[in-house]
């Protein structure tokens, strides 16, 4: 019985976490602009303590940047949303560049999910699965 309540408690803790991966393409000129932008909202994200990674990854081709964020559950993507990362500075990074995708994994909580609505991001709800 306690091994099984080990194994709830690990899979609960595995259905809390959310993840979001952003596609950027960089206007014609304004990488600079775009990456001095990235790093402020880097040292935004790190203030929150829901935060878990906020990692940037860039093509081959240095026209495109993939965001992977995590979060420890629901209630720190809302921080998020509703924080100065995502309030004053994805404005301003839109400015430098275009999404070309957005993608959720995990439940991101029903404000965000209706936050997301506008931006084109497609939800995947966790299934089942390991992490460490």
């Amino acid at each position: 019985m306690l091994l099984l309540q080990i194994l709830k408690g690990l899979l609960d803790m595995v259905k809390q976490t959310v993840y979001l991966a952003v596609d950027f393409t960089i206007n014609d000129g304004q990488r600079d602009a775009f990456e001095s932008i990235a790093h402020e909202m880097i040292a935004g994200s790190q203030k929150e303590p829901g935060t878990l990674g906020y990692e940037w990854f860039l093509s081959a081709d240095g026209k495109r940047y993939r965001l992977i964020e995590t979060y420890r559950d629901a209630d720190a993507v809302l921080a998020h949303f509703n924080g100065p990362v995502v309030q004053q500075l994805v404005p301003k990074i839109l400015g430098t560049a275009s999404v070309g995708g957005f993608e959720v994994y995990g439940e991101p909580g029903p404000k965000v999910r209706e936050m997301l609505a506008g931006f084109g991001a497609e939800i995947f709800d966790f299934e089942n699965g390991l992490d460490r």
